[in-house]
């Protein structure tokens, strides 16, 4: 790093040690520079997208209102959500178009993810002729990417194939991405922590060998064993203020790369079992968790601005055991009015909603320029299927302050066919990139701020 011992740090300021490059959150010696200059923190952006649509009567406020200020309890499926129902806003009536049939039949799962952030129709095909759009994240990269080290991160819970049938003809990578770098190249989710964490920090790519793995381990020891002169020296220029983020920032990235060590210790122990890579949690509880917290750090050290991520991928065949659900959640949701599926389908949509509030509770409780992350982010949890696998009135839930963008803790209804693009172009004008439209937007969403 070879610091400069001066009261001002630039913000792209860096630990390094042996293969790792460590970015750093915003210190109150980068302010002068950085957040002043600017007025405020950047606006980052998060897309949570969840599969198989929700039971959107036990979804849907009855009341445009405050929510603090309903006669009634939030609804089932968003009951997780009550401690922070000043904290979230519902929006209702939001539709993608691109994601009905428009004559090409059975497909809505592929179709849902395809169009969520594209807005595109997809092309029915399951060759290599993919045809969609560019999503929004990838349009909003393209334009400020270059401001971070990471134009946008693409990450998720469960593995998807790129190749092959997956819904009624069309191609598996429909259902397994909502980000489009070209309507014709969709960008897989990464869904290993350990590779997330290898690319933020800087310690290149997983090594497969298990014998030169482990002997780079022992050599290297952990990410912060190589850095730690490098933070010493850094610690002795900055303020004691600024000590104690630094020191809750290391704790915190210690404590994601010894969750991931531990779950690469407890893979080890059954070499049999069949998962996509050692270091993927079995538990879908602490699978969420480590990508949140990875999520909550890219953020905090401005390595990216952009991040996607899947609850799990559509026509997601998994099995919520850690609820005692064994059951497929796809084939539930095929459900043909049975009250005992159905309420499976409920527990599942409960249950991810679950982890979407310690996402809330992370940013509230990470530090960011003057404030926390919490009030510099916008983020949108939602799906492209509602009820039935229908593509309008979808489940939307936004949070965070957005840098004043978002008004909190209302429920709004808008008008039927309001276009989710227009959400989009919203969110990228308070980014600073200037669309007046996007794919089938009509242009910027109101009321976001204000009734």
């Amino acid at each position: 790093m070879n610091l400069i011992f001066k009261k001002q740090l630039p913000r792209r300021t860096f630990l390094r040690g042996m293969g790792t490059v460590m970015a750093l959150p915003l210190l109150d010696a980068m302010v002068p520079a950085f957040v002043k200059a600017a007025g405020a923190a950047p606006t980052r952006l998060a897309i949570l997208y969840f599969p198989n649509g929700v039971q959107m009567d036990t979804w849907a406020i009855k009341s445009d209102a405050q929510i603090a200020a309903l006669p009634e309890a939030l609804p089932r499926t968003l009951a997780p959500l009550t401690k922070y129902r000043n904290d979230i806003t519902v929006l209702n009536g939001l539709t993608v178009d691109g994601g009905r049939a428009h004559g090409d039949g059975p497909g809505d799962h592929g179709r849902a993810g395809a169009s969520y952030l594209t807005g595109a129709h997809p092309k029915k095909t399951f060759g290599k002729d993919l045809q969609a759009g560019v999503s929004m994240d990838q349009y909003a990269a393209s334009v400020i990417g270059s401001q971070t080290r990471f134009a946008s991160l693409e990450l998720g819970c469960e593995e998807g194939i790129q190749g092959g049938n997956c819904d009624n003809g069309y191609s598996c990578a429909y259902s397994n991405s909502i980000s489009w770098r070209t309507p014709s190249t969709p960008n897989p989710p990464e869904i290993r922590p350990r590779a997330v964490f290898e690319r933020l920090f800087g310690a290149g790519e997983i090594e497969r060998d298990p014998v030169k793995r482990a002997r780079k381990e022992k050599y290297q020891k952990s990410v912060l064993d190589s850095v730690l002169q490098d933070a010493k020296r850094l610690e002795n220029a900055v303020s004691v203020s600024d000590r104690r983020k630094l020191d809750e920032y290391l704790y915190a990235v210690r404590d994601i790369e010894t969750r991931i060590q531990k779950t690469e210790s407890e893979s080890a122990l059954d070499p049999e079992m069949d998962r996509p890579s050692p270091s993927v949690p079995e538990n879908y509880n602490e699978h969420t968790r480590i990508m949140f917290d990875l999520m909550a750090t890219a953020f905090q050290t401005d390595s990216t601005r952009i991040i996607t991520f899947l609850m799990a991928i559509e026509q997601s065949n998994r099995a919520y055991r850690e609820i005692g659900i064994a059951d497929s959640h796809h084939g539930l949701t095929h459900h043909g009015g049975d009250k005992e599926k159905i309420e499976k389908c409920i527990l599942i949509n409960q249950y991810q909603i679950e982890q979407f509030a310690y996402f809330i509770d992370k940013l509230k409780a990470t530090p960011d320029g003057d404030g926390t992350l919490f009030d510099h982010i916008m983020v949108n949890y939602g799906s492209g299927l509602s009820k039935d696998h229908d593509h309008d009135d979808l489940p939307t839930v936004i949070t965070g302050k957005g840098n004043g963008l978002f008004n909190l803790g209302r429920h709004v209804t808008y008008a039927t066919e309001t276009p989710l693009a227009n959400l989009h172009v919203a969110m990228m004008n308070k980014m600073g990139i200037p669309a007046e439209t996007f794919a089938d937007s009509t242009g910027k969403l109101g009321y976001l701020s204000d009734l």
